[in-house]
């Protein structure tokens, strides 16, 4: 899986892979049906808005169809970062086990189906939803995914 994000200063990516280089070492494999559109999305994809407040996003559900793109764009309003990770339950769970594990760390590993958006700043994500079920895009930043910072995506 790879991911878009747009106007992502160049210094915060090298570091972002310096990083990833420095802590991952390995390739995650994902559980997810879903996948992850590179550069930008099919024409007719739909853009979500979402902004990115102090422990919680500014909605909290989102339907959509099997098969649609999504061109998410996020815009952090809080003052910590947050990041958006796209997945079902259980790996939502899983990856909220790693990011504490990784502690203050704010990366995601490439492969992930994810972004981070520092306070001030906006991220973009294209995601394809290929599988019907619902999923949830969670931020793990510490203590935020368990305080309900999510969105519930159901895809019909």
């Amino acid at each position: 899986m790879t991911h878009t994000v747009r106007r992502f200063p160049l210094i915060a990516g090298i570091v972002a892979l310096a990083a990833l280089v420095a802590a991952c070492g390995q390739t995650r494999e994902s559980g997810s049906s879903a996948t992850v559109d590179a550069g930008v999305g099919p024409a007719g994809a739909r853009t979500v808005d979402i902004a990115m407040e102090d422990i919680k996003f500014d909605q909290t559900t989102l339907t959509v169809k099997t098969g649609e793109t999504i061109d998410f764009r996020f815009t952090n309003t809080g003052q910590v970062p947050h990041d958006a990770f796209i997945g079902d339950a259980a790996a939502q769970m899983e990856h909220d086990t790693e990011m504490a594990e990784m502690g203050e760390a704010s990366e995601h590993p490439m492969e992930d189906a994810a972004v981070v958006v520092q306070p001030g700043d906006s991220g973009e994500l294209s995601y394809t939803f290929t599988e019907p079920g619902t999923y949830e895009v969670g931020c793990h930043q510490p203590g935020h995914y368990g305080a309900g910072m999510k969105i519930d995506v159901t895809v019909e």
